[in-house]
């Protein structure tokens, strides 16, 4: 294996190895009730948008 190849290889297992451990999803450290006043903002927001278009 070439010096460039065996570069490659470990940068490649390093990039593995570091999307494994954070995937980018919620950490769990925020409060919930942000992310329950944020829903409701989006279901009031659909309903007015339902509500304006005449769809109900």
């Amino acid at each position: 294996m070439t010096a460039h190849a065996a570069t490659t290889a470990r940068t490649r297992t390093a990039r593995t190895r570091t999307a494994r451990t954070r995937t980018g999803g919620p950490r769990g450290d925020d409060p919930k009730i942000v992310e329950h006043l944020m829903g409701w903002v989006l279901v009031v927001v659909v309903a007015m948008l339902v509500t304006q278009l005449g769809l109900l």
